[in-house]
């Protein structure tokens, strides 16, 4: 696989995200369909968008979405996409939303995309065949490393959670508020921050799109407790994750959390 054959998945996903953010205003895409799970209409016709472009680019190639139910076996090779993450973002009219997607070979995410049509950013990464690198609007990202800045990165005004303990424990310098999780992701990675965690309950396709671009500046993409993440098993990962600049920092993190059952 080339970094020519996936280049395409790029105007694929800048157009699903043109279409998500003409949907916020018509009553019809905000259409509630599974009030449990945060669904709406607009989430179902940007997974139709995403899937059958991703057929008509890589034919016979699986596509596995957070949109469907399935219980099949993962593909040895195969796509993994998140239509709308951040979908309660997108409702409520506010930027921390993304359409993203992976292509994931043998357990390893090796392409992945993180489109935010409100932000206008698109975060890409790459470990194909003689192309191992990421970049953002086009833009090569640096290998990220250790800083004595401490930026914390979570999705509301103030730290909850876990990430509350690590801003009451970690010398940290600031607090970066973003809404999806493949985003904050992408936000360590092109060093807009420098630690995220959740230990909530997180599924692999809001991980995966992201996961070429961290390997490829140095990042670490692991556990709350400091564990590795991994694309294999279930798609739900009840433990969290943790996203940290680099490894001496993804310890201390994990080390400020393990008091706490972590």
């Amino acid at each position: 696989m080339k970094l020519a054959d996936v280049l395409p998945v790029a105007n694929l996903l800048r157009g699903v995200g043109d279409d998500l953010l003409q949907w916020r205003d018509r009553p019809e895409e905000r259409c509630i369909l599974a009030p449990a799970d945060f669904k709406t209409a607009a989430d179902a016709h940007a997974h139709e968008r995403i899937v059958d472009g991703l057929q008509r680019i890589f034919p016979g190639l699986p596509v596995l979405s957070e949109e469907e139910i399935w219980s099949a076996a993962r593909p040895e090779f195969y796509w993994l996409i998140d239509p709308l993450d951040g979908t309660a973002s997108w409702y409520e009219g506010f930027s921390g939303f993304a359409t993203q997607a992976a292509l994931i070979r043998e357990g390893q995410p090796i392409y992945g995309i993180v489109h935010a049509p409100a932000l206008r950013v698109t975060w890409e990464g790459a470990l194909l065949d003689g192309e191992h690198r990421a970049w953002r609007n086009g833009i090569p990202l640096s290998r990220l490393h250790p800083s004595k800045r401490l930026l914390l990165c979570d999705n509301y005004p103030e730290p909850q959670r876990a990430a509350k303990i690590l801003y009451e424990r970690l010398p940290v310098t600031g607090y970066v508020e973003s809404g999806s999780l493949g985003i904050k992701c992408c936000l360590v990675a092109d060093g807009t921050a420098d630690l995220f965690v959740k230990d909530v309950m997180v599924r692999d396709w809001d991980i995966a799109p992201a996961a070429p671009a961290l390997a490829c500046v140095g990042a670490v993409l692991g556990l709350p407790d400091g564990g590795p993440y991994t694309f294999t098993g279930s798609m739900e990962k009840n433990s969290g994750v943790l996203v940290a600049r680099d490894a001496a920092l993804a310890q201390r993190a994990a080390d400020a959390l393990a008091g706490d059952g972590y």
